[in-house]
């Protein structure tokens, strides 16, 4: 612990404002410390998320200010504290947005650990991976081979793990994901991502997306069966589809594309306002289900499968100085697959 910094530079959040006026601050601050249970990670890549987005802007209330934002984060761990094996110390770890929770809610003992009541936030509720180091406990760091590059790790630890949850959801994993017409609205870092565990499983995977020359190109890239506008109807209807855009105006025009029986997941954490629709969308049963987060066992089960498909990143590089340009290029649609920071 002598041996490492007492400051570190850090991009922090005081007040959201949109992410053009560049709300968030290169500062040198503090260097944090490991508590009882935590580990100290040095940061070597932060993706940025939509979540992260919503955070700066001020869609997500916040809940800690300052706050340094962030939760794709790839590090080492540098330091321990008390009752952490100090033999973690040079391990390669995945910080991802869930922080922590209580362990002891109704939620939490039946596994569904993402919607316990108390849970703490990477970059929201306490302080994240646009920074030099941070820290987050031992119990909920996931251990990452150092054969993984960093800038290819870390848009898998949000984007990857929801996009894998929102899967699950669909329920194709009950019927069979193998000849399942699956649609995708949006198609950023969890789409891009999403599509590759869905067509090594043997769906057909359509895509619906505004940005030609980015979006759609990589969805034709990564074997999408057809691709679309966000709002086109696709040539067939769909088993299930994943709003992974935050724009509420596509649920009707999500569920309109549904065969009987189909479900669509919302996958974000914040969507704009859902449009009055007609009871005819949702007859013939189907459904209409949201994504809350992630556990740790989501995460497990993504990394392996993604290591055994081999699941690719896409990713576009920011130094710790440009993450403000990274959150103009998000909000623009501006990114090919994913960004991410180093520090």
């Amino acid at each position: 612990m002598s041996r490492l910094p007492a400051t570190m530079r850090a991009a922090v959040l005081e007040q959201p404002a949109p992410a053009r006026a560049r709300p968030l601050q290169l500062r040198t601050v503090p260097r944090p410390e490991p508590r009882r249970g935590e580990v100290l990670v040095q940061v070597e890549a932060c993706g940025v998320c939509r979540t992260d987005l919503h955070v700066i802007e001020g869609e997500l209330a916040p809940r800690r200010r300052p706050v340094i934002p962030g939760h794709q984060i790839v590090g080492r761990v540098v330091a321990t504290g008390a009752e952490v094996d100090p033999a973690r110390v040079g391990t390669r770890v995945g910080v991802p947005w869930l922080h922590r929770t209580c362990s002891d809610c109704r939620f939490c003992h039946r596994g569904d650990e993402n919607l316990c009541e108390a849970s703490e936030f990477t970059g929201w509720t306490v302080d994240g991976g646009f920074a030099e180091y941070t820290v987050a406990p031992a119990d909920f760091v996931l251990p990452l081979p150092d054969a993984l590059a960093a800038i290819d790790a870390a848009p898998l630890l949000c984007a990857g793990i929801i996009g894998y949850r929102c899967l699950d959801a669909t329920g194709l994993d009950v019927r069979g994901f193998a000849g399942a017409r699956l649609g995708l609205y949006g198609f950023g870092a969890a789409g891009h991502l999403a599509i590759q565990i869905a067509r090594a499983r043997g769906a057909e995977v359509y895509v619906m997306t505004r940005d030609r020359a980015r979006h759609q190109a990589l969805a034709h890239e990564l074997g999408a069966t057809w691709v679309g506008d966000a709002d086109a109807t696709p040539p067939v209807p769909l088993d299930a589809a994943i709003v992974f855009a935050p724009a509420g105006t596509l649920v009707p025009v999500g569920l309109a594309a549904l065969d009987a029986g189909g479900t669509l997941v919302l996958g974000g954490i914040h969507m704009s306002e859902i449009p009055a629709m007609p009871y005819a969308l949702v007859y013939r049963e189907r459904r209409l289900r949201s994504v809350a987060n992630n556990t740790r066992a989501d995460a497990r089960r993504f990394l392996d499968e993604a290591a055994r498909v081999g699941v690719r990143t896409h990713v576009r590089c920011y130094p710790l100085a440009e993450v403000g340009e990274a959150l103009v290029d998000l909000a623009t649609d501006a990114i090919r697959g994913a960004a991410v920071v180093v520090p």
